[in-house]
């Protein structure tokens, strides 16, 4: 007897169809046979769908069974292929007599005993379920929960191999996970979150940062040791206005494809902060691997890349960000296949003067020769520090600043700012690309972004005597449409333009 239940496979962050074929009743020596580019994880679901079926008190097939998992050409990974393979087994075997079952789709890992196992991907497989005209999906725990945020298809939790036997049999009633059930979870910040009232001084980085935020911009933080740059940008998350539902689920769909569920990493409606070390390797930043999957850059994504200490980083991967942080998106192309995965993140990196911390600080002399300086600095390519729209310094703190217990202005004060700047880019970027300024193309940049003649005049005799580049140029008007914004004008005045090129710090080279 023939059996087809419908499955799933990821690839990249994307789900793709994938067939689950059983054929029972087949002369020769009682067997199974596994074929359709299965891959180790695969093979051995033999041995865990056998014991699965015992321990839950059903029959193994007793004759040569033969199972295809379509399309040929695509190779299957993983143990998802467990539940809907031992379904099969028992429609095959009639031990399982359901008429609506081509209107699900069916994946999870079992355990020996028959429990099934958090899987990866189940957000993108409600979403091929919906757009395939399925009525519903089976999956387990976690992967179910963050499936029920999709909407036009009802998501159902299976926790054994009996449960979805005694309810696809009728023996047993499940009420679909709701939405608002899944997405019940608080939205409100902790008391616990790190916030900017702790900060001591630093008022022209505070500044910075809020300007950063408000726009989506890149942002480096130039200091000595001890200058509160850290403290800083760990600080930023609490000041990010929540994503849309859409961007959540964009966030949601990556992180899921990683094996990290709505329980895990990724809070309800809240953006990602990633913080890789220094020794992260080229492959771990960018994504990829022998089974390509997404890196740190686009688990950042529509959230923040922190990369502490950012000439410590090995030059190989701080030059793979140079195209995402352009195209936002990266393309991986490796012999298991290739994926495109989004990477739409705010780079905030921090780094010192030089190898010892303290050029430039009038309490502690610099031991750097100038040579060291120049290597040190050389690890930061001159293309990178062009497409970082904010370079800022955080001087070292004097007693008396750290002393003062006065608290600064909260994050919750300037998380307001924030969002009442990004109402204002969606607004102004209704129906197009970009909702954020840092993203704005160039027609939408000469749209909304035209400088008066004088003003021109300005930007041109600043460019020329820092010999900035074109890039440059876009990204100071960017952030004077941003500075603008924040305080309420419909134009880019004098006052926003200074500002905004003022923060090209680096390009100054005051360092030096």
């Amino acid at each position: 007897m023939l059996a087809t239940i419908c499955s799933a496979a990821l690839l990249g962050i994307d789900a793709v169809p994938v067939q689950v074929e059983v054929n029972t009743g087949e002369s020769g020596v009682p067997n199974l046979i596994l074929v359709g580019l299965p891959d180790a994880a695969v093979k051995e679901s033999e041995d865990r769908v056998f014991s699965a079926l015992s321990n839950s008190g059903l029959r193994m097939p007793r004759t040569r069974t033969t199972i295809n998992l379509a399309p040929g050409d695509l190779r299957k990974e993983g143990a998802i292929y467990d539940l809907p393979i031992a379904l099969g087994i028992l429609v095959a075997t009639a031990q399982l007599v359901c008429e609506n079952l081509p209107d699900f789709l069916i994946a999870g890992e079992l355990s020996l005993s028959g429990a099934t196992r958090p899987i990866k991907g189940g957000l993108a497989m409600a979403v091929l379920a919906r757009d395939q005209g399925k009525q519903a999906i089976m999956l387990p725990p976690g992967a179910a929960q963050e499936a029920a945020l999709v909407k036009g298809i009802d998501v159902y939790q299976i926790t054994s191999l009996d449960q979805a036997h005694r309810f696809l049999g009728g023996l047993l009633k499940l009420v679909p996970l709701a939405a608002p059930q899944a997405a019940a979870r608080t939205t409100t910040r902790s008391d616990h979150e790190p916030d900017f009232a702790d900060i001591k001084g630093q008022h022209a980085v505070r500044r910075a940062v809020e300007v950063a935020v408000a726009g989506g911009h890149n942002l480096i933080m130039i200091g000595p040791p001890g200058s509160g740059k850290s403290m800083i940008a760990k600080r930023i998350p609490g000041i990010m206005p929540a994503p849309t539902l859409d961007e959540y689920l964009d966030i949601l769909r990556i992180h899921s494809a990683a094996g990290q569920t709505i329980q895990g990493s990724v809070p309800f409606l809240q953006r990602p902060a990633r913080a890789p070390h220094h020794t992260i390797s080229d492959v771990g930043l960018l994504g990829g691997g022998a089974i390509p999957g997404p890196g740190e850059i686009s688990l950042a994504h529509h959230g923040i890349l922190f990369l502490d200490e950012l000439p410590e980083f090995k030059r190989s991967a701080l030059e793979v960000l140079r195209q995402p942080l352009e195209d936002g998106h990266v393309t991986i192309s490796r012999s298991a296949g290739k994926i495109t995965l989004p990477c739409h993140f705010m780079l905030v990196a921090a780094m010192n003067p030089c190898p010892c911390g303290y050029l430039g600080d009038p309490k502690h002399e610099c031991r750097c020769a100038p040579a060291q300086i120049q290597r040190y600095r050389a690890r930061i390519s001159g293309p990178l520090l062009d497409r970082i729209d904010l370079h800022i310094e955080a001087p070292a703190l004097s007693i008396a600043e750290l002393r003062n217990d006065q608290p600064g202005e909260n994050s919750a004060a300037i998380r307001g700012r924030v969002e009442y700047a990004r109402q204002r880019q969606r607004q102004r970027f209704q129906g197009g690309s970009s909702n954020a300024n840092a993203r704005m193309p160039t027609a939408q940049l000469k749209k909304f972004c035209a400088l008066e003649p004088k003003l021109g005049d300005l930007l041109q005799q600043a460019m020329e005597q820092l010999s900035l580049s074109a890039r440059a140029y876009d990204r100071i008007i960017k952030v004077a449409r941003t500075i603008a914004d924040l305080a309420g004008a419909e134009e880019i005045n004098s006052p926003h333009l200074l500002e905004a090129i003022q923060y090209r710090s680096l390009d100054r080279n005051i360092f030096y």
